[in-house]
């Protein structure tokens, strides 16, 4: 059977790459990690193995720590271990380069110490007031500007508790898997409806049964008892996207839900969550 060289190209270096090598050797950094080089392969070889190296759950980023002025001193250095540098350290620089009342900054990222010369990490930055994000490939020191704080909130956040940095412990081609394979969840057809049924299946054990026509009946208040449950669940559509990973992520099996109760003279009652009645 004649074998494609690029699966030949893979299968040796990952023999190289997870062979221990003797202990009186130094470690040696390979060119590339296995991983790295799986989307370059045909995708009848590759898409298999990244499924089941990557999950929805790389989607989650891993907080690393929050990035202040007060980490560039030596007691307060903000450092963490990352998907591809392994050394990394952060802090955070004022300035007014925009000439504005509260200035903006400059977030300093040292990363080094890469386990491949392919690799990236993938980081999201974020303030109660912005979410933003950056890469990076090179072991050097980066710098990522925020030209201007939104106003005074903002400003006074970071000053006291600094920029909060998220890892993508995926990097950028497992990310993007991942939000291949939540992104049918969100649309609005038939086919958004089949892969929300088929990710709680997968992910939850969940099963959805087709009701009995008719799917529309008329039910008596006298039926409802006091304690009697309710659960509603969206399996389509943008809401039916959020309520499926709502659910993955909490470990519920319905979307929203009511409890029926009835007081001392018997007069029913629906309760649940939501927006204070103004009434």
């Amino acid at each position: 059977m004649a074998v494609s060289s690029p699966f030949l190209f893979f299968l040796c270096f990952t023999v190289l790459s997870f062979s221990t090598p003797p202990a009186h050797s130094q470690s040696i950094q390979l060119p590339f990690h296995p991983e790295d080089v799986l989307p370059l392969l045909p995708r009848q070889l590759a898409w298999p193995i990244l499924n089941s190296l990557r999950s929805p759950a790389d989607l989650l980023p891993t907080f690393v720590g929050a990035a202040s002025a007060s980490s560039s001193s030596s007691n307060g250095t903000l450092q963490w271990k990352g998907a591809c540098f392994y050394e990394n350290a952060a802090w955070l620089e004022f300035h007014n380069k925009s000439g504005s009342e509260f200035g903006g900054g400059t977030l300093h990222v040292k990363v080094s110490k890469a386990h491949s010369w392919t690799c990236l990490d993938l980081y999201v930055f974020a303030t109660p007031y912005r979410v933003t994000w950056d890469y990076y490939f090179r072991s050097r020191e980066h710098t990522f500007e925020f030209k201007e704080w939104e106003g005074k909130a903002e400003y006074e956040y970071v000053k006291s508790r600094g920029v909060s940095i998220f890892l993508m412990q995926a990097g950028m081609i497992g990310t993007l898997q991942a939000l291949w394979d939540v992104f049918p969840l969100f649309t609005n057809t038939g086919w958004g409806e089949k892969s929300n049924i088929a990710f709680l299946k997968k992910h939850m054990g969940a099963s959805f049964e087709v009701r009995p026509q008719p799917w529309v009946t008329n039910i008596s208040v006298d039926d409802i008892h006091s304690g009697d449950f309710l659960a509603i669940s969206k399996i389509r559509g943008r809401w039916g996207g959020f309520e499926t990973l709502e659910k993955w992520v909490s470990g519920t099996y319905a979307g929203h839900s009511a409890i029926c109760l009835r007081d001392s003279e018997g007069k029913l009652w629906v309760g649940e969550s939501g927006h204070e009645n103004e009434e």
